[in-house]
């Protein structure tokens, strides 16, 4: 069984989790959140405490017991705490604007980029040049994040673009005559 899954996953207070034969699912103060499982692992509850089980001895189910942990785990500080990506533009004339469930891009375009934030990941701008991503699944605020970024990746040479807050960008020296 794989190290990760092995490792048995604390409860906190406030966090009721529910598991049925196929599927998870946690409730916590922020919401809840589900996740279908495979027929390879078990989940199993002991009081304040959760552990992956393996269900047969294929090396499929070895790995999936702890990307299922990871995953509950991922889920539970999720509904207690949430996730949150920060991107910051670098250019000239780059903006950011939240407006409900909609993110206003200024890209250096002929026309401005709206991106629809799905359900369950909110958005917002403290400064024109940041923008901060929130939701519950880890994944999903990732996903949007690329996919803003996605828009204007950061370019080589003089580094402008749409960047993670922690991205280091490596510039290229011009050519020279």
């Amino acid at each position: 069984m794989s190290r990760v899954g092995k490792l048995p996953l604390a409860l906190p207070k406030g966090v009721e989790v529910s598991v049925a034969a196929d599927a998870v699912s946690v409730k916590g103060p922020l919401g809840t959140l589900a996740l279908p499982l495979s027929a390879d692992v078990r989940v199993r509850k002991d009081g304040d405490t959760l552990a992956v089980e393996v269900a047969n001895d294929s090396d499929r189910a070895d790995a999936m017991s702890g990307t299922v942990r990871a995953t509950v785990a991922n889920m539970i500080a999720g509904v207690t705490r949430g996730f949150e990506k920060k991107l910051t533009l670098v250019g000239v004339g780059y903006r950011a604007q939240a407006q409900g469930d909609k993110l206003n891009l200024a890209l250096g375009f002929s026309h401005p980029v709206v991106h629809q934030m799905p359900k369950g990941v909110k958005c917002e701008t403290p400064t024109q040049t940041e923008i901060l991503i929130k939701g519950m699944d880890r994944q999903l605020v990732g996903q949007v994040a690329a996919e803003v970024r996605a828009y204007r990746p950061p370019e080589p040479y003089k580094g402008k673009g749409v960047r993670y807050a922690d991205e280091r960008v490596v510039l290229k020296e011009t050519k020279k005559k």
